[in-house]
């Protein structure tokens, strides 16, 4: 997919966080480091690879809550580097974000119907009988009775307030959805409920970003999968690809980590094929896997040119020596 085909579109998109230490030493850490992700109309791309990665980093770059050291990234015909922070009111609208812990994400002073007629009656001119109805509306659609509109969110369970929240980001129809680890807070039975509420409410011409530590998950509602390893996107193509014939070591790393339903099946990636030296770093430019690789040589001091094969991109020297292997994230 092409930039000018896509409603989101990063190219060499790099996060790098500064420190100063009480005796004046100074430190950096880059969290997300030549970027490019692209997702159209109608698509949902997830956004996987474990605690770290800097695929939180990489959304809330998109959300512009932090900003970018180098890179672009266009939304729904902007260019987010020209136009300021914070973000003017249209960008506001036309990107939301549901967030993993909503007792964060929404204020305990306000009751469930001003959290979810806030972002309304800053960009929309709804205001009265026409709002209060908008906002019951939200709720019947996000599965909340008009009963919930007085209480707060100390009153409310985790799957309710998690809906509150998706209520709100809906509001105001936006273009763009970013779900950072939307469901990973809920117990396993209201999660599933959350991902079914989330397949049926969001835009179905938008564009919408599923950040995720959990493969298996993110195989079951995304279109195409990118796998982020170490503020690197290492892998990126179709679910299906992704998740049942994954070509980067360290995708098929991910893939060997989900609990199989055949447990006595062989399978030729295990975990006891990825050995860890604790003393091992990856060079500055280098592959940022190449410690925990099994096939790291040499020319994995630098971080290799995306290699297409097909739909999918990989960034790995070693692409063609990889084999591929029988187990694949249940579906």
């Amino acid at each position: 997919m092409t930039t000018t085909d896509a409603l989101v579109a990063l190219r060499g998109v790099t996060v790098i966080f500064r420190s100063t230490g009480i005796l004046g030493s100074r430190g950096e850490l880059t969290a997300v480091r030549d970027a490019d992700l692209t997702i159209g109309a109608g698509e949902t791309v997830g956004l996987v690879g474990e605690s770290g990665s800097g695929k939180t980093t990489l959304g809330r770059a998109i959300l512009g809550l932090v900003p970018m050291e180098r890179g672009t990234i266009h939304v729904a015909g902007e260019d987010l580097a020209t136009v300021g922070q914070p973000f003017p009111a249209r960008i506001r609208r036309k990107v939301q974000a549901v967030f993993q812990d909503p007792l964060q994400a929404l204020n305990p002073r306000h009751r469930v119907e001003r959290l979810v007629a806030e972002p309304l009656r800053i960009h929309t001119d709804l205001r009265g009988r026409q709002l209060q109805a908008r906002v019951v509306g939200l709720l019947e659609q996000v599965g909340l009775s008009a009963g919930l509109l007085r209480r707060r969110t100390n009153e409310l369970s985790g799957g309710q307030r998690q809906r509150v929240a998706i209520a709100r980001a809906l509001a105001v129809d936006p273009q763009v959805l970013v779900l950072d680890e939307a469901v990973s807070a809920l117990d396993v039975t209201t999660g599933a409920q959350i991902i079914k509420l989330l397949e049926r409410v969001r835009p179905a011409q938008g564009a919408t970003l599923f950040i995720s530590h959990d493969i298996a998950r993110v195989r079951s509602v995304c279109n195409r999968v990118a796998v982020m390893y170490r503020g690197r996107i290492v892998e990126f193509g179709t679910a299906d690809e992704i998740c049942g014939d994954p070509r980067h070591p360290y995708t098929q790393l991910l893939v060997a980590s989900v609990p199989d339903p055949h447990p006595h099946r062989v399978t030729t990636v295990g975990r006891a094929s990825f050995t860890v030296d604790p003393t091992a770093r990856a060079a500055p430019d280098g592959c940022p896997f190449a410690p925990r690789c099994p096939h790291a040589d040499d020319r994995c001091a630098v971080f290799p040119d995306p290699t297409v094969l097909g739909t999918r991109v990989v960034r790995c020297h070693h692409v063609a020596d990889v084999t591929t292997h029988p187990t694949e994230v249940p579906r």
